[in-house]
């Protein structure tokens, strides 16, 4: 049977989950070089820097394979506000990264997923079963175990990746909203570039000669990773649907993890350990509770005697 109906092959599947597992490993060294790099480059040096190896690397490939077809889209001021919303995110995660470890940090940014269900029910006046909002409470409640307001370890600087969970949910639901009818390859474009152009404005008051070869290449490899992330993530999404992917995007925690360990020595403490496994168990049951949803939609219906 084939078609667009037809039901993907399970070693495209397969294909995807490991393209999302590599994806999910670069975003993971992205943030760790990122908490390295940010505290000897100024914080929107880094962040232009960031976006322009992306939104160049991302155009020498795109224009010679695709022309300048790679740049029509139906939708420039969505296309413009999701780079807004991205780079917002990507601020967030830098000033973030700053004061708390990699793998908390990346632990709460997981809970996007949890709160588009929020979104949708609240805005887009969807309808959330019992189930979904039970899940969506317990991943809170994992966060406000992470962060432990009061507590000792608490600081402002803590509430920084809830507002980037925030911005970098509408970021997904207008992803969403706009992959009905637009080119990911395009969406892709256009979120480099507008993100490199509008940190260009802070660019020419924050640079700072950088002596140290070093941090050139931890610069590079910044922008590498984020470049790859994303485009193994485009990858794969065409080769399996995002509701069999999603679980394993949950593996990023587990990278931040390994990676805040072998670079900076740090193992989260029992409570912090509970809630990001709390995290990753509420947002993987939400992603294995739509593919239950999709295919009992799906099914055919006995017809009535």
């Amino acid at each position: 049977m084939t078609g667009p109906g037809a039901p993907r092959p399970a070693r495209n599947e397969l294909l995807g989950i490991g393209l999302v597992l590599a994806a999910s490993a670069c975003f993971s060294a992205l943030d760790t070089t990122t908490k390295g790099v940010s505290a000897s480059v100024p914080l929107l040096m880094a962040l232009w820097f960031r976006y322009a190896f992306q939104a160049l690397a991302t155009t020498a490939v795109v224009l010679p394979w695709r022309g300048t077809a790679a740049l029509r889209t139906r939708h420039l001021p969505f296309q413009c506000l999701r780079g807004v919303l991205l780079l917002t995110s990507s601020l967030l995660a830098f000033l973030s990264l700053r004061y708390m470890p990699v793998g908390e940090f990346t632990a709460i940014v997981m809970m996007a997923p949890l709160a588009v269900t929020l979104l949708a029910a609240t805005v887009l006046k969807e309808h959330v079963s019992r189930l979904r909002w039970t899940l969506v409470a317990g991943g809170f409640a994992a966060t406000l175990v992470i962060i432990r307001p009061g507590g000792e370890s608490f600081s402002w600087a803590m509430l920084l990746p809830l507002g980037l969970t925030v911005t970098n949910a509408w970021f997904q639901v207008l992803t969403s909203k706009m992959a009905r009818t637009e080119d990911p390859v395009t969406m892709h474009l256009y979120t480099g570039w507008v993100g490199t152009l509008l940190a260009s404005l802070a660019l020419p008051f924050v640079w700072t000669p950088v002596h140290d070869p070093l941090l050139w290449v931890g610069l590079c490899f910044m922008g590498l990773m984020g470049t790859v992330g994303h485009f193994l993530l485009i990858l794969a999404y065409r080769n399996a649907p995002a509701a069999t992917l999603t679980p394993y995007l949950y593996s990023q925690i587990g990278f931040a993890m390994l990676l805040g360990w072998l670079v900076f020595s740090h193992v989260p403490d029992g409570w912090s350990l509970l809630g990001m496994v709390t995290i990753a168990i509420c947002g993987a049951a939400g992603a294995w509770l739509t593919v239950f949803e999709s295919r009992s939609a799906a099914a055919p219906r006995p017809a009535r005697a």
